[in-house]
C-alpha cells in the first residue's frame, strides 16, 4: 500500500494523530531490538542446531 492509498483510506487527521504517537514513542531497548531481530530473521521458530555429519562412506559406482 503506497502512502496515498494510507492517506486515502485513514484520512490525514488519523495520519497526523499515528505520527504523533510513533514520536512520543520511547527508543527500543537493546534487548528488544535483539529480541525482534531474532524474531524477524527466523519467523518459523527457533534456530536450528547443526547435526554433526556421519561418517558414511560413498556408494560404490555400480
Amino acid at each position: 500500500m503506497t502512502s496515498e492509498e494510507r492517506l486515502a483510506i485513514l484520512g490525514p487527521a488519523t495520519i497526523a494523530q499515528i505520527r504523533a504517537r510513533v514520536e512520543e514513542a520511547p527508543e527500543p531497548t537493546d534487548e528488544v531490538v535483539e529480541r525482534l531481530r531474532r524474531i524477524l530473521t527466523r519467523p518459523a521458530g527457533e534456530i536450528p542446531v547443526p547435526q554433526p555429519a556421519e561418517d558414511v562412506r560413498p556408494a560404490a559406482a555400480a
